[in-house]
C-alpha cells in the first residue's frame, strides 16, 4: 500500500528529475549561444578565365600573397576564413604529393594561410568541391560526365580513395581547422545525353544489389534510394578521413538546395559540424533545424548569385544565432579593395556583393549597418 510519505517522496523525486532534464536542456542552449558566432568570408578561386570551363584556369592567382589576404580577412573582421585545399579545377593550394598544386605557387599557399590567421585568433577552412573537379574530369572520362563547370562526378571507389587521400593528407600536413565541403549531389549526365558511365552502372549494382535495369526503367523512386545510397557511402569516406585524422576538424557542407530529398534528413545532417544554406534564406534554415545533429552549427550564405538582401538577412541570422558567410571572385590581385572602401560608402549606394561585402564588414566589426567610415582625403 502507497502512503502519503512514500507518494510524497515519490513525486519529490519525480519533480528533481524533470528539473534536472530541463536544467541540462537549458545548459546545452546556453552553451551553444555562447560560442562565439560564425562569422566567415571566403575570396572565391573557383572562378575566373582561362580554364576549359568557366573554372579558373589552373596557376590563375598562383602568386596570392598569404600575408595580404589574412590583412584583408582582418580588416573585414571575419574569424573564420574560408580558403582551399583544391579548387574547381583540380589543383592544390598547397605543395604535397597527392594532388599537383597551382602552377607557379609561389607560396605554400593554404599551411601559410593556417599559420598566419591562427596568429590572429582565426579558424581557416579549406574547401573540396565533392560533385566537380575539372582535372579529375579531363584524366578519368571513364569516371566523369565531362568536366563541365556543373556536378559531373558519380562517387565510385575510384573517386572516393581519391577523396580519401586528399582529406589524410591536407588535414594532416596544413593545420586548417576543417574545411568546407560543395556541390555535393548526384551528377549531372546531360553532357552524355543522360547515358550512364559503365562506372556509374556497377556502384548502381553494388549499392543496389542488382543489375542497372537502364536509363529509361529506372523509376524516380528506385533512382531516390541509389542517390542517397551514393552519397551516404561517400560521407562515409569524408567523415572517416576527417575525423581518424584529426577528431577536431570541422566538417561544412554547403547546400545551394538545403531540403533536396537526396540528402535531407540523412545521417550527414546529424554528423556535419557546420551545415550553411547557399541559397541564403532564413526559411531554409528554419526547415532543416529538426533534421541535424544537437552540436551542428547552422550558416547562411550572402553572394550574388542568391540574390538575398543583406540588410533583412544579416540581423535576422543574429537574432537566430545563425552563422554568417559570403564570398565573391578576387579581382586580378587575388584580393578585392581594401575594407575601407566598402566602409566609407553608403549601404544603399551599393550593390550585389559590394553591399554583402559592406554589411558584413560593418556586422563583423561591431559598428552598426549606416554606419559611414570617413575617407581623410575628402575632409
Amino acid at each position: 500500500m502507497i502512503t502519503n510519505k512514500s507518494y510524497m517522496l515519490f513525486f519529490t523525486i519525480v519533480c528533481l528529475f524533470l528539473v534536472s532534464c530541463k536544467t541540462n536542456t537549458l545548459s546545452y542552449k546556453t552553451n551553444a549561444e555562447k560560442e562565439e558566432p560564425i562569422k566567415s568570408y571566403d575570396l572565391d578561386f573557383n572562378w575566373g578565365e582561362g580554364g576549359p570551363n568557366e573554372f579558373a584556369e589552373p596557376g590563375l592567382w598562383a602568386d596570392a600573397d598569404p600575408a595580404e589576404h589574412i590583412q584583408w580577412y582582418k580588416d573585414m573582421g571575419v574569424n573564420t576564413i574560408q580558403t582551399f585545399i583544391v579548387s574547381c579545377n583540380g589543383y592544390a593550394w598547397y605543395k604535397n604529393d597527392i594532388v599537383p598544386e597551382q602552377p607557379g605557387l609561389k607560396y605554400d599557399f593554404l599551411p601559410e594561410m593556417v599559420r598566419l590567421g591562427h596568429k590572429e585568433g582565426m579558424k581557416v577552412m579549406g574547401y573540396l568541391c565533392i560533385g566537380s573537379n575539372t582535372r579529375w574530369g579531363m584524366e578519368y572520362p571513364d569516371y566523369s560526365y565531362g568536366y563541365p563547370n556543373d556536378r559531373h562526378i558519380p562517387y565510385t571507389q575510384k573517386y572516393l580513395d581519391y577523396l580519401d587521400q586528399i582529406i589524410r593528407d591536407a588535414v594532416g600536413k596544413t593545420g586548417i581547422d576543417g574545411f568546407m565541403i560543395d556541390w555535393f549531389y548526384q551528377p549531372n549526365r546531360s553532357s552524355n545525353d543522360g547515358k550512364w558511365l559503365d562506372s556509374e552502372k556497377q556502384l548502381f549494382e553494388e549499392l543496389m544489389g542488382k543489375t542497372f535495369p537502364g536509363e529509361e526503367q529506372l523509376s524516380e523512386k528506385e533512382y531516390d534510394v541509389y542517390s542517397r545510397k551514393a552519397i551516404a557511402a561517400c560521407w562515409d569516406v569524408i567523415y572517416k578521413a576527417t575525423k581518424e585524422t584529426n577528431p577536431d576538424a570541422i566538417i561544412w557542407l554547403s547546400a545551394f538546395d538545403i531540403t533536396h530529398p537526396h540528402i535531407a534528413n540523412s545521417k550527414m545532417f546529424n554528423q556535419i559540424d557546420w551545415l550553411m544554406n547557399e541559397a541564403g534564406d532564413m526559411e531554409g534554415v528554419q526547415a532543416v533545424k529538426e533534421m541535424i545533429g544537437e552540436d551542428t552549427r547552422l550558416i547562411t550564405c550572402l553572394a550574388n548569385w542568391n540574390d538575398q538582401d543583406p540588410k533583412v538577412i544579416v540581423p535576422a541570422a543574429i537574432d537566430a544565432g545563425v552563422g554568417l558567410f559570403g564570398f565573391r571572385k578576387p579581382d586580378s590581385s587575388s584580393l578585392l579593395p581594401p575594407i575601407s572602401k566598402y566602409l566609407e560608402s553608403p549601404v544603399d549606394s551599393l550593390s550585389g556583393d559590394d553591399k554583402n561585402i559592406a554589411v558584413l564588414a560593418r556586422i563583423y566589426n561591431n559598428l552598426p549597418i549606416g554606419y559611414i567610415k570617413k575617407n581623410k582625403i575628402n575632409e
